[in-house]
């Protein structure tokens, strides 16, 4: 927070007396600013708002699908046919080019229109005295100086300094991650107190749980904390998704495997005696022969199918290629607050003197006295409301006391017959001074003493008010031991991450006794923030694919500790770490003993926003594909620097939202996994349709090639080959695109980070494929030239036909390893079968539609051309099968789940060189 305004530099806000700072900022508190210095600051600070980033413009969406450097090479490969005048092939090359960036551009202008829709937040109103008038005035018109009127259920719209404070708390959760309100007061704090410690501040976007209190506003708008914090996501760095290295990186291979076969070709014609100028017109042929130009169109289908199967279910993705990132996730680095727990109190255990008492969802409340006065302290002393779910009526009021009336209505205990049994007469309300709160009734009959004082606080000062504790048997005095004993258990369950009130009573004539003096000890009540219930499923489901998660939170070790313990985090030793052992932790110079120390930790605790990104840089350095969960302001920069930012959407703040990737509708952790699963299956399909691709490709190049290599005529004509990468290629491809998969990928370890689309064991699958359809196709045009005696032009369709048939029951051959001769996951993919039927009536009609069949240059071969090319056709399709049959085919190892699961430190590695 930047220092008040006409004050030393190190004179900060929270370090200064409340007087101090109002006469720093020149306001009165009793009349506030008057019209026109509200105006003169407004014009100097601007408007109390956080700067929205800008909505992406349709333009930059469109710009954004032509950044792949295989439309480049096909735009490279339509200047050439318009150079020599193949002013067809140029025109169909363009189509391609259009029709991929448009699906890919409407595809995204979707997600992100209904991403911008989501952030729209209805306008906050805040209670100010200016003039000596306390009036209620739009928030974005705040500015520092105004006096600003606090009470309990406000949300928080500027920085304020305290000036006074009854009873007052409020929510940090947001900024901290601290998921019990914070108590305030207005006593100046040491300057170099953190966020969390600075008690007479309340923060922008935080919430006042109880209490009221008056405040002078010290910061607006992008100076605010929540300001910086927004600041720091913009200047966070989001990392290119992996896919699009892939891509990147197949393309460039394509690039120069294009250019030399080119060459390679031109040289070799020359040599031969051919005339240049033809040559070059052969190696443009070779150039669109070598290009895939379904790949684009396909993987964008493909992306986009399977971000709308994730809308579905309540994942909305902002941005294609995110769809696939997720399906390469190592690691997941998550918050806890309302993420992995509810951010709400629940009381989970009742201690009692030589006894205590486990609280467990449905289960019926035991047999002890203790416990039902327990429970009729906690609804007495109390002034939470539990709503009405049936109405919409949220709960409200302090968390712990609204945990209170719950475990109580568990119980068959109700406020209202309570109050009815014991009438409220008079109620002392929280003391920051004696750290209690009491509430007194008039005793029920039967009970001795005419009232009941009624008491909770905190532990250490309730049971020093206390002269005895409650025994089953009654009371007894509270000796030495005696305290010894309740403070060794009160340290033992703040060591397991709960909190603690404590709960006493005593028994009195009238009802003006001093409330805390002669108590008698009742027990402790521990309270916990409850794990959200879809949570140690998704864990677990998270583990056995392999993907570690860890935890990185605002709170207190032992409490984030416990937490990851019941979540099931690690299924070893947990690890914790402190956010004060990172403060000055760089990854690029810290010695390699701290950095395995941090990259083998579960928890990270109290952890300040500037190191959550530190720890995101950290392990993508060591080579994970990094997700990050997060809802509030402070996860921000995290969220917009991970491989894959996810967010809430109930919940989850609007910076959070405009950080992330992905926006989980339902904030369901379990969500996460499905598109985890739905991720891998899309990286497998697209796996499967480059391989099916690049044989189609590979194959016509060395038809071609091979042909002209050794003295024949070309075997296929440009457009001939442009027609079959445009229709025969590209619909069994989409068709494989579109496989559902199956959950076994889950039981996999997630593939090496650095992992291409087509490694070694892929491009040797290629090689294979493409031999056995090339030797098919060269075959036929050899039998019809020399056997058949057909003409040129005859023997050029029949190698069409081979060659096109070939490719489309090649679909066959890249099914997974693992699957069955007759039913695999190809063959039970009713989409392969429907675009099989398509293409070979595309087929039939670019060999007996007239028109079609004089653009492309196809005249009729007979019957017995047909024939030979239908028989030739299936030679490759009984070879792979036998190749698969007896497990002979490469990439096969992908399958079982070889790849190394991230746990381990990939040190000195980049996420992407392959």
């Amino acid at each position: 927070m930047a220092p008040v305004t006409g004050t030393a530099p190190d004179a900060l806000p929270f370090a200064l007396p409340a007087a101090d700072v109002a006469a720093a900022l020149a306001c009165d508190p009793a009349r506030g600013l008057n019209a026109a210095e509200v105006a003169a600051r407004r014009a100097r600070h601007g408007r109390n708002q956080l700067r929205a980033q800008k909505p992406q413009s349709a333009l930059l969406l469109l710009a954004h699908q032509f950044r792949s450097i295989i439309i480049w090479l096909l735009a490279m490969a339509a200047g050439l046919s318009f150079a020599f005048g193949d002013i067809p092939e140029g025109l169909a090359i363009l189509v391609v080019i259009l029709f991929n960036g448009a699906i890919g551009f409407f595809t995204e202008l979707r997600a992100v229109r209904s991403m911008e829709a989501l952030l729209r937040i209805a306008e906050v109103r805040t209670l100010v005295r200016r003039d000596g008038r306390v009036r209620r005035i739009d928030a974005r018109a705040l500015v520092p100086g105004d006096i600003v009127i606090l009470d309990a259920g406000d949300i928080v719209t500027a920085d304020l300094r305290l000036l006074q404070a009854s009873n007052l708390q409020s929510d940090e959760s947001i900024l901290t991650g601290e998921s019990l309100p914070v108590s305030k007061s207005i006593d100046p704090v040491a300057p170099e107190a953190g966020i969390p410690d600075r008690h007479n501040m309340v923060f922008k976007g935080t919430a006042i749980t109880r209490g009221a209190g008056e405040a002078i506003v010290v910061a607006t708008g992008m100076t605010t904390e929540i300001g910086q914090i927004s600041a720091l996501t913009e200047t966070a760095e989001a990392e290119i998704s992996p896919l699009e290295r892939r891509l990147d990186r197949l393309g460039h291979r394509l690039v120069w495997l294009t250019l030399a076969l080119a060459a390679l070709m031109i040289a070799a014609g020359v040599l031969r005696g051919h005339a240049l100028i033809d040559m070059i017109r052969t190696g443009t042929a070779l150039a669109v022969a070598a290009v895939p130009e379904g790949l684009p169109i396909v993987a964008t289908l493909c992306l986009a199918r399977g971000m709308w199967r994730m809308a579905a279910h309540n994942a909305l993705i902002t941005r294609l290629s995110s769809v696939e990132t997720l399906g390469a996730t190592t690691l997941i680095l998550t918050d806890k607050t309302g993420t992995l727990t509810e951010n709400k109190m629940a009381a989970v255990r009742y201690l009692f003197e030589g006894a205590e008492v486990r609280l467990a969802k449905n289960a019926a409340a035991p047999a002890d006295d203790r416990f039902d006065l327990a429970l009729r302290i906690g609804v007495l002393c109390n002034n939470a409301e539990t709503g009405n779910p049936a109405t919409g009526d949220s709960a409200s009021g302090e968390p712990m006391e609204v945990a209170l009336l719950h475990a109580a209505q568990a119980a068959a205990m109700t406020r209202a017959e309570l109050e009815q049994d014991f009438p409220q007469v008079a109620e002392h309300a929280f003391d920051p001074e004696h750290k209690m709160m009491a509430s007194v009734n008039r005793a029920a009959d039967g009970d001795r003493g005419g009232f009941i004082y009624a008491i909770k606080g905190a532990p250490e000062a309730v049971i020093e008010a206390c002269d005895t504790h409650l025994l089953p048997n009654g009371p007894a005095p509270l000796d030495g031991p005696a305290r010894q004993e309740w403070a060794a258990r009160q340290s033992a369950a703040a060591r397991e991450g709960l909190r603690l009130l404590a709960l006493a009573i005593k028994h009195a004539e009238t009802p003006d006794e001093d409330p805390y003096q002669g108590l008698t000890l009742v027990g402790l009540v521990c309270f916990l923030d409850p794990l959200r219930a879809d949570v140690p499923d998704a864990i677990r489901a998270s583990l056995a694919a392999g993907v570690r998660v860890a935890m990185i939170t605002g709170d207190h070790a032992d409490t984030a500790a416990t937490i990851a313990r019941d979540a099931g985090l690690t299924l070893g030793d947990l690890t914790v770490i402190e956010g004060d052992d990172l403060r000055d932790f760089d990854p690029d110079t810290a010695d390699f003993a701290l950095r395995d120390r941090v990259l083998a930790a579960d928890v990270f605790a109290r952890v300040a926003p500037e190191t959550k990104l530190t720890l995101v840089r950290l392990f993508q350095q060591a080579g994970h594909v990094v997700a990050m969960t997060g809802d509030g302001v402070n996860d921000a920069p995290a969220l917009k620097k991970s491989d894959i930012g996810i967010a809430m959407g109930k919940r989850g703040t609007q910076v959070a939202r405009e950080a992330a990737d992905v926006v989980l509708k339902d904030d369901a952790f379990g969500t996460l996994i499905e598109a985890m699963w739905q991720g891998r299956v899309i990286f497998d399909n697209i796996r499967k349709f480059v391989v099916y691709l690049m044989s189609c490709n590979v194959s016509e190049v060395l038809v071609v090639g091979i042909a002209v290599g050794a003295g024949l005529p070309a075997p296929l004509l440009p457009l001939q080959i442009l027609f079959l990468n445009l229709v025969t290629d590209v619909f069994p491809a989409f068709a494989l695109g579109l496989g559902k998969g199956d959950r076994a990928i889950m039981s996999r370890p997630p593939r090496d980070p650095s992992e291409p689309i087509a490694g070694r064991p892929e491009w040797a699958l290629i090689g294979v494929l493409s031999l056995l359809i090339t030797g098919a196709t060269l075959s036929g045009f050899a039998l019809a030239l020399y056997w058949l005696r057909l003409e040129t032009g005859q023997a050029i369709t029949v190698a069409f036909v081979t060659l096109a048939l070939a490719q489309l029951w090649n679909v066959f051959n890249v099914r997974g390893g693992s699957g069955r001769q007759l039913v695999n996951d190809v063959t039970g993919n009713p989409y392969i079968w429907a675009a099989l039927a398509l293409c070979a009536g595309l087929v039939a009609l670019a060999l007996w539609l007239p028109s079609l069949s004089a653009l492309l240059d196809l005249p009729d071969p007979g019957l017995p051309g047909l024939g030979l090319a239908a028989a030739l056709s299936l030679v490759p399709l009984i070879a792979g099968q036998i190749l698969l049959l007896f497990n002979l085919t490469p990439g096969h190892d992908r399958e079982q789940g070889t790849q190394p699961s991230g746990r381990a430190s990939l040190r000195g590695r980049d996420v992407e060189r392959g």
